[in-house]
């Protein structure tokens, strides 16, 4: 890599600090070997800079669930109602008049082939649109509670469907807990923070825990209810600099056994307003040869992005990390674009 890639990935940046809705951000881009380095703030980030992961918090939990796998506490066959009293789960997926509650397995949630829909944006009182408007706490029964008023949207593992639901990694949460005897944020800790020496990232439980802002549209806007209660689907808070030595941690097998890793990757399309992403085993693809980039990319990312902007991925062709966040809750694709674009200006 030379002082050109450099400056493609600086000109890639540079073009989304400018959009009119991204007030501050950060961008850390690695080689696997760690040989080419670029970091690029704006608007007062910087490398060591709080910032809420969201949805990247998936890669976190996924990475739990593998651990208990190798350690041979589960299964990934295992009927989630083995960890739940049946009374919870009963009723959370009837779908045409059939109730699969009790045949939902820890894969259909790690693959996001449950058919669970999504509180975060479905239903008239999406949490999504509450938390545009106020900060409030939501315990996890709620979420069930809601997920049991919505509609499923398909039987589990009906053909290659997938469909990105916050619910999924909220049950895969609490079955870790079930399991391994610690809090969530214990778990992360023993399992992922210790080993990798991570001092400045943390998943928040409570208000005082230095919850980072988020911007909507131009609005300051600050939830530390929501972000407490997000929890395994999306209540880390991070640096870019720990977020890469994580990212580089999970793909490159330093944190459990890279053979069942490799399990991981059947990839399904999620629905249409996900756009061009597809989910493996806990984690997103994004295949760079598609409509959206013109057929103009090569190769994929592999990774997550979260809803707040937040993004971490690896590009597998070059040997590439793409790590940061634009901190915008009102546009959720820009992380996706951002780290497509970064991918393609790899030359």
């Amino acid at each position: 890599m030379t002082n050109i890639g450099a400056e493609r990935f600086e000109k890639v940046f540079n073009k989304f600090t400018n959009l009119k809705e991204i007030n501050e951000g950060i961008l850390l881009v690695e080689s696997t070997n760690g040989e080419f380095s670029f970091c690029k703030g704006y608007g007062g980030k910087g490398l060591n800079s709080p910032f809420l992961m969201a949805s990247i918090t998936k890669l976190f939990t996924t990475t739990c669930i593998l651990i208990l796998l190798e350690q041979g506490k589960l299964s990934l066959d295992d009927k989630i109602s083995e960890h739940f009293d049946k009374n919870i789960i009963k009723g959370i997926h009837v779908y045409n008049g059939k109730d699969y509650s009790l045949e939902l397995t820890i894969s259909d949630l790690l693959f996001q082939t449950s058919g669970l829909p999504d509180v975060y944006l479905e239903g008239k009182d999406s949490v999504r649109s509450r938390a545009i408007l106020e900060d409030f706490y939501i315990t996890f029964i709620d979420m069930i509670d809601m997920v049991k008023n919505l509609k499923p949207h398909f039987a589990p593992r009906k053909g290659e469907k997938a469909y990105y639901a916050d619910i999924n990694f909220d049950l895969l949460g609490e079955i870790i807990g079930n399991i391994s005897g610690f809090k969530l944020s214990e778990a992360y800790k023993n399992y992922i923070f210790e080993p990798l020496g991570l001092s400045h990232t943390y998943l928040s439980e409570n208000e005082t825990d230095g919850i980072p802002h988020i911007y909507y549209m131009n609005q300051v806007i600050h939830r530390p209810k929501l972000v407490i209660s997000c929890g395994a689907s999306g209540g880390c808070i991070t640096t870019a600099h720990e977020l890469m030595i994580f990212t580089k941690a999970f793909f490159g097998g330093k944190l459990f056994n890279k053979n069942i890793f490799n399990s991981l990757s059947t990839y399904n399309k999620l629905q249409v307003s996900m756009g061009p992403i597809y989910y493996g085993g806990g984690y997103m693809q994004i295949p760079l040869n598609g409509v959206i980039s013109l057929f103009m990319g090569k190769g994929e990312l592999i990774g997550h992005s979260g809803s707040t902007g937040s993004f971490a991925f690896y590009y597998p062709l070059k040997e590439l990390f793409f790590v940061g966040d634009i901190n915008q809750m009102a546009k959720a694709a820009l992380p996706i674009r951002l780290s497509m674009q970064l991918a393609m200006a790899a030359k």
